[in-house]
């Protein structure tokens, strides 16, 4: 744990549970692999839901229903049984593309990453996307990205019910409409000066923004009971080094 009551983490746990929470008709979040941050998040807003929100987390056995892949997440997604989903990039820009096959100029790629797979797909129909960018410096938050593996806005003629709602980094939590990003909270110790310094893109933000807000006890004691048991049996180092729970 960090000198605070609670991790770093954990601050991005719940709140993007509370994202989830406020979030309209939110009935079905599905997680991608290897993401133990966001699968805790999904985890938590079901606890803390009052509705019968189903979770899906696509690594592991003990929370995946599909048997089949990818190939049932994408079914269900376009059959809008889906309702949020997270993504990252190795490069998201300000209008929220999202770059994940490589850097430099294609094909001739700097350095080449392991692909969009479904990105592209899942980012046009599950209404509700929140991207997710730990590391938030400019080589990840860029004016452009090098490669658009899937566009965070379409043409009017385009029909398209999903796409990015908000974005949270290591240091920050901004909202998307209109096709811009708009600065929400600065996480503690971080001030918009440097957030500005580490973004390479323009964004909005009011004359005053709020610290993010804190994880409260009972999201801690939720999430280090409930939560941990459950997310160790996918992410069992996560889960040890992060909320003191050992795996299963």
């Amino acid at each position: 744990m960090s000198g605070a009551d609670y991790s770093q983490e954990e601050l991005l746990i719940c709140n993007f549970a509370r994202m989830l929470g406020d979030l309209p008709g939110i009935r079905h979040v599905a997680v991608g692999a290897l993401s133990p941050i966001p699968g805790s998040a999904a985890l938590l807003a079901q606890e803390q839901s009052n509705t019968d929100m189903r979770v899906s987390i696509i690594h592991g056995d003990a929370n995946n229903p599909f048997t089949d892949g990818g190939r049932e997440l994408f079914d269900c997604a376009g059959q809008g049984r889906i309702d949020a989903f997270f993504l990252g990039g190795a490069q998201i820009d300000g209008a929220a593309n999202i770059n994940l096959l490589g850097i430099g100029d294609y094909p001739d790629l700097d350095k080449r990453f392991p692909g969009s797979f479904g990105s592209a797909y899942v980012y046009f129909v599950i209404p509700n996307v929140i991207l997710f960018a730990p590391e938030h410096t400019k080589r990840v938050l860029v004016d452009k990205v090098d490669f658009i593996s899937a566009p965070g806005t379409s043409s009017a003629n385009v029909q398209r019910p999903g796409g990015p709602k908000a974005l949270v980094t290591g240091k920050c939590v901004m909202a998307f409409d209109a096709g811009r990003f708009t600065l929400q909270s600065v996480h503690p110790g971080v001030t918009v000066e440097d957030v500005k310094a580490n973004t390479g893109f323009d964004f909005d933000a009011p004359e005053t923004v709020p610290e993010t807000p804190a994880p409260s006890e009972q999201e801690l004691a939720l999430l280090r009971t409930r939560i941990g048991p459950n997310i160790a049996k996918t992410y069992p180092d996560f889960a040890q080094k992060v909320l003191g729970v050992a795996a299963p």
